[in-house]
């Protein structure tokens, strides 16, 4: 019997990562779906009248196992793969979608389900309860429950591919990721690079035996480079070669797989009755339709596209200027936009970088959610960590209970995906009186500390740690019954307004005082640094706005209609970008190739809510700043309503109780400065 399938004998519960292996994982969810599936079938089969508690509740606590063993493996499989792993995923995929399908098209339950919807009106149920019923109801009937037999085969079979497809799609591009390396012998080739990025790049070339310097298409080196190297070839070099990931027509192309994911979603939408794969989708968002979400895109780049022209013209002429260069390119505009911020506001990420050691942002985020929250954080060392690398934390309140164990892994290495983000090994639910605390984990990737600097966040990367961070707050403070309505499930267009507001706490001089000081000196950041940072925020707002929603419109491109027709990835692409294209078309690249939010991972018909969020968090965070930041009452309003109630209540019944009206998005135009 495998460790993975035994209740843990660890504190708090706690994985123990260095008891399983590999080998483990297969039998443990073999095993695990057995049982479930017995579960499933001693609800099914039980004699009595079908209640709310033997039939709805009994469901939400069925397998527990599986979904544990299911976070652990799937959490190593982003942060930790390796070969074997990726072979595992590949087998266990389709076992996982095949009994999500068992669950889902099995009549006799679905029966029981629908006996128990249909009197829920007589049923005197909480608001938890009647919100657990109607998402029990729905997963059914969204998924196929009403279809005939064969059409739920059909379904089976559709599902069973689109899992196979993601994951193909997801190791091709971590392959591309690691298949290229740019290797420079020549000292003068760093020029405008950073102290830091060198030193980085130097010790990525030693690790491979190899003199000079590599950099790579992982963030912490491709972005440096992307911003201060002067050399102008080796700038669109990287560029191209960060863009054609996963379309270069050599094994690991992603096109044809883009091509079959998007006509397998639509016709499994039109399967279940829906007009589209975004239909479907919608339907369980707060935006509903995609008519919705285009209108809302639409005007957002109507209010932005003006100012996206002015700031581009702007670079356009400064680039002139100061180099004589005639047409801007893609692997122009961070370097000159890096220049102009320079000049517009003194201020660049090299003088800041100094201000935000890593340990002291992370404490500051601590900090920020002590003041508002009552927590706690104290790093412990006897819980066990999947890497030498990882941090871990006892959160707990002012009462000294425990709210949560919480993981930090920050830095980049081979069996880990590019980009950051929030999961969890264990979700909070409360069972037989107890309620058990979650197991919270956040996963970046930032500079490394070299042999003389600490790691030195940018200033985007500071609030990209606050972003997860707050995505963790959403996670730890949980207070729900059931673990399928826990922490972060919840509409996807609501998911981001706790992370994204946040953010804000990183643009306020009070909130900076706790934390932004000189990893050498302990200076206090300089108050004209704060103030240049507030200024240099809505610095290119406009240009930045332009490339989010088009990124959400080329994701409703191709989720929002009949992708049939579609042969080509490219000429699609071009056709979804004419709205918001700025800089001439790169033939050698495409978008949806690496697109991994949609393709891979869960934003398909959602990548929109970033934006969505951004008009939630930019008017919750209006009401903090009229109280002020740290404001005792509406940070408590705040965690009664938004961050502990998980999906208990349709968010925008939370968000108007928070805040006592709808959210208008006047706050986020003001703040972008397109108002």
């Amino acid at each position: 019997m495998s460790v993975l399938t035994k209740k843990f004998t660890t504190k708090y519960d706690t994985a123990p990562f260095s008891q399983i292996k590999n080998e483990d994982f297969l039998p443990a969810f073999k095993e695990a779906i057995a049982s479930a599936k017995q579960e499933v079938d001693d609800i099914v089969n039980n004699p009595e009248l079908p209640t709310f508690e033997n039939t709805i509740e009994a469901m939400a606590f069925s397998g527990a196992t599986l979904d544990r063993i299911s976070t652990i493996f799937f959490n190593l499989h982003s942060a930790e793969t390796n070969d074997e792993l990726q072979k595992i995923a590949q087998e266990v995929s389709p076992l996982l979608s095949e009994f999500g399908n068992d669950i889902r098209l099995n009549a006799d339950l679905f029966k029981k389900v629908k006996a128990v919807y249909d009197k829920k009106d007589s049923l005197s149920l909480t608001a938890e309860q009647a919100t657990l019923l109607d998402k029990q109801y729905k997963s059914f009937s969204r998924n196929g429950a009403n279809l005939s037999e064969d059409k739920k085969m059909e379904l089976r079979e559709i599902d069973k591919q689109l899992s196979k497809l993601s994951l193909e799609f997801g190791e091709n591009v971590l392959s591309e990721t690691h298949a290229f390396q740019l290797h420079i012998t020549d000292e003068k080739d760093l020029s405008g690079l950073p102290e830091g990025t060198i030193e980085a790049a130097k010790e990525l070339a030693q690790s491979h035996e190899k003199e000079g310097w590599i950099f790579s298409l992982d963030y912490p080196s491709y972005i440096p480079f992307m911003t201060y190297a002067d050399n102008r070839e080796l700038r669109k070099k990287m560029a191209i070669a960060f863009g054609a990931k996963g379309f270069q027509k050599n094994e690991h192309d992603n096109q044809e797989i883009v091509l079959q994911i998007a006509r397998l979603r639509f016709e499994r939408a039109k399967l279940l009755g829906y007009a589209s794969h975004a239909h479907f989708v919608l339907e369980e968002r707060m935006a509903e339709s995609p008519q919705k979400v285009n209108t809302f895109l639409n005007d957002l780049l109507a209010k932005a596209r003006p100012a996206a022209e002015r700031e581009f013209n702007q670079l356009t002429q400064f680039a002139k200027e100061l180099d004589g260069i005639e047409q801007l390119e893609k692997w122009d505009g961070s370097y000159y936009s890096e220049k102009l911020k320079q000049q517009l506001f003194n201020l660049d990420d090299e003088k800041l970088k100094p201000y935000f050691k890593l340990e002291n942002v992370l404490e500051g985020a601590f900090t920020v959610a002590g003041r508002l929250y009552g927590l706690t954080f104290v790093e412990i060392n006897d819980i066990e960590k999947y890497h030498p690398d990882v941090k871990t934390y006892e959160v707990k309140d002012i009462t000294g209970n425990l709210v949560s164990v919480f993981y930090a892994d920050f830095f980049p290495r081979k069996g880990k995906r590019n980009g950051a983000w929030m999961t969890s090994f264990k979700s909070q639910y409360v069972l037989g009186g107890s309620n058990e605390r979650p197991h919270v984990s956040i996963v970046c990737n930032f500079t490394k500390p070299t042999e003389t600097k600490p790691s030195l966040l940018t200033f985007n990367e500071v609030t990209t740690l606050f972003h997860e961070f707050g995505h963790a707050l959403h996670g730890m403070l949980a207070d729900t019954i059931y673990p399928s309505l826990s922490g972060t499930s919840v509409y996807w267009d609501f998911v981001e307004l706790p992370s994204q507001i946040f953010e804000n706490w990183c643009y306020e001089p009070e909130a900076l005082a706790l934390f932004a000081r000189h990893y050498q000196t302990g200076e206090i950041i300089p108050t004209e640094y704060i103030q240049k940072i507030k200024e240099s925020a809505s610095f290119q707002e406009g240009m930045a706005t332009l490339r989010q929603l088009s990124f959400g419109l080329l994701d409703m491109g191709w989720h929002g209609q009949d992708p049939t027709p579609i042969k080509d990835v490219k000429e699609f692409e071009n056709v979804q970008f004419a709205s918001t294209k700025l800089y001439p078309d790169v033939k050698e690249n495409a978008m949806s190739t690496s697109f991994s939010h949609i393709f891979q991972g869960g934003y398909s018909s959602g990548y929109y809510s970033y934006k969505w969020a951004e008009v939630l968090d930019a008017d919750a965070f209006e009401y903090f700043k009229e109280q002020g930041i740290f404001n005792s009452e509406v940070a408590t309003k705040f965690k009664e309503n938004i961050l502990s109630k998980g999906g208990t209540e349709h968010p925008m019944v939370l968000y108007k109780r928070f805040r006592g009206s709808e959210p208008k998005p006047d706050a986020l135009l003001k703040r972008a400065g397109l108002l």
